[in-house]
């Protein structure tokens, strides 16, 4: 995997717009149209945290929105946060800059590495986006109210029609700006000041609505073609369980 900021990544599965061989769009609706995948990645399983967040199986939830947008003909973009060097779960180095199992990037779907915590800033996203002329986004992915929303918000300034999959994001507590670094996860839950899950998404949802944003849930996004990839979201959820 080629981590180089800006670069895409996955090379064996990618394409970028403009060459030969990516596949041609189901309609011109579809061509319009783009779903972006963010940070549903190997890195945030790794961290104590992960234990409380919002939806632990989240990867199941996007596998469903893949699935319905591969059979709209829609572009799908897949993007990692990378910080190299540091020694993190998100420094490349340690080998959990990937997908979460049970997701794969399809022919053509590019896989973005990106270092900020937009999608836009550090990769070609745009690019790729204006290459197929997609002017509608629909914004899934790691964590709710930090790369999901801060890309939402920054697509809408750019134009485009934005809709936001609420319940194909997850996210984790957030401790007071003034909590002690270095604290156990149960002192972190315990704190009064702590943001809940559920308080982080409640208000991404008043920060995006109407502004920003439409909201809209997986069962609506997958019922506008009658699509329910139950069998993908499944194979998803057993490879996160092993079952």
């Amino acid at each position: 995997m080629d981590h180089t900021t800006g670069n895409t990544s996955h090379t064996s599965h990618t394409a970028d717009p403009a060459s030969a061989g990516a596949a041609a769009p189901a309609s011109a609706s579809a061509a319009a149209s783009a779903l972006l995948v963010i940070d549903v990645q190997e890195s945030f399983r790794q961290r104590p945290d992960w234990r409380a967040a919002s939806d632990p199986e989240v990867a199941g939830q996007v596998a469903r929105l893949v699935a319905a947008a591969r059979e709209r003909g829609e572009y799908v973009v897949w993007v990692l946060h990378s910080e190299p060097g540091t020694g993190t779960v998100f420094d490349p180095e340690l080998g959990h800059v990937r997908l979460m199992p049970g997701l794969e990037p399809g022919a053509g779907e590019p896989v973005l590495t990106k270092t900020a915590h937009n999608a836009f800033t550090t990769t070609p996203l745009q690019r790729l986006l204006t290459a197929r002329g997609v002017r509608a986004l629909t914004v899934c992915g790691i964590r709710t109210e930090q790369c999901c929303e801060t890309t939402a918000r920054l697509a809408a300034d750019l134009g485009y029609e934005v809709t936001f999959a609420i319940d194909a994001t997850a996210t984790t507590p957030v401790e007071h700006r003034d909590a002690p670094p270095g604290r156990p996860l149960a002192e972190i839950l315990a704190d009064p000041r702590t943001l809940t899950t559920a308080e982080i998404m409640t208000r991404t949802e008043y920060a995006l609505a109407g502004r920003f944003a439409t909201l809209r849930t997986v069962a609506e996004l997958t019922a506008v073609t009658g699509a329910e990839p139950a069998a993908a979201a499944a194979a998803a959820v057993g490879e996160l369980t092993g079952s």
